[in-house]
């Protein structure tokens, strides 16, 4: 047997799982896992009969059962339980993201974000899984009015649940909600080894056959739909194939524990336009209005791990020559 060989039958495959698999974020870590080699992957999803999850199936690596899709619902703990079992690591992405104003945001948005999240760790700490990352947000991070407008945070900085409330971003309070309740849950049972990863706006080419809402805010910038897009606010942003990169390296690395935060770049939305139109000059854009920035967020706990990010102008060139290979912006 020649030495490749011995090395490709001792290599051992794990199994993981990850939540709500047919979404844009979960969809570029399917494909990470599955391209490895290193991976079966459990998937979630609604219905894994719905033809919006078949580009999972299409991808490379998915025959031969390394690509397992499993009915659930995270507010369903049998269904998440069934899912769970026999993974020795779970990525949570799964979160539910308001498209309109919610009538009743407790019962749409809060409560299903933290009890998902609940359900999640308790199956996997009943199924000993050795560790769980957990998909967060840099909306967890930067709303909080007592942070000075130029300071750049780091993990240490916490949306306030007040402010929260009082100005109705509930999308801001459920994953601040949703990450306090996997912290809770970590420091209640001993042995979870729990890892949040804390992405702002996040962009990059699509997977999925559906536009998500982080890149309709890219693409309704480009179409001139809504007015709002011609905010000219200053962004902290990341590709979705260097936040996929983060999500793995903060799961196989052993020395990564705590909160993350996974942004590569600051611009304001009027400069993501001026990179885009250097690659597609007949695109029309709206005028600009200044608004307040972000505070802007620092990754250096992250790149101390290893992680690398591509350049702003691939992240963008690829993003819509996406965008226009599905016809989204025709």
């Amino acid at each position: 047997m020649d030495g490749a060989a011995e090395v490709k039958k001792e290599k051992k495959i794990k199994t993981v799982c990850v939540t709500g698999a047919g979404g844009f974020v979960a969809s570029w870590l399917v494909q990470r896992l599955l391209s490895s080699g290193d991976y079966v992957v459990h998937g979630t999803v609604r219905d894994p009969g719905d033809p919006k999850n078949e580009h999972l199936r299409m991808m490379g690596g998915a025959g031969d059962e390394r690509l397992r899709l499993f009915r659930a619902d995270v507010l369903d703990y049998a269904s998440v339980a069934a899912a769970v079992a026999g993974c020795g690591g779970v990525f949570h992405v799964a979160s539910p993201v308001p498209a309109a104003k919610p009538y009743n945001p407790d019962a749409e948005i809060l409560a299903p974000a933290v009890a998902g999240t609940r359900n999640v760790l308790q199956a996997c700490h009943e199924a000993s899984v050795r560790r769980v990352v957990v998909v967060s947000s840099a909306a967890a991070v930067i709303l909080n009015p007592a942070f000075p407008r130029d300071a750049v945070l780091d993990e240490d900085a916490w949306s306030d649940e007040h402010y929260c409330r009082a100005i109705e971003n509930w999308y801001c309070l459920s994953k601040m909600l949703a990450e306090r309740e996997a912290w809770r849950f970590a420091a209640d049972n001993a042995g979870m080894d729990v890892v949040t990863v804390c992405p702002p706006l996040v962009l990059g080419p699509l997977l999925q056959s559906t536009v998500n809402t982080s890149s309709s805010i890219l693409i309704n910038l480009l179409k001139g739909d809504q007015e709002i897009a011609a905010s000219d606010k200053k962004r902290n942003v990341v590709d979705v194939r260097d936040l996929a990169d983060a999500l793995v390296l903060t799961y196989e690395n052993p020395a990564a524990s705590g909160r993350y935060i996974c942004s590569a770049y600051g611009l304001k939305v009027s400069e993501m336009a001026g990179i885009v139109r250097r690659f597609y000059p007949d695109i029309d854009y709206p005028k600009f209005v200044g608004v307040e920035d972000e505070r802007m967020l620092s990754s250096k706990k992250l790149q101390k791990l290893g992680w690398k990010f591509r350049t702003v102008e691939e992240c963008l060139r690829d993003s819509v020559q996406s965008y226009k290979a599905a016809g989204i912006l025709n």
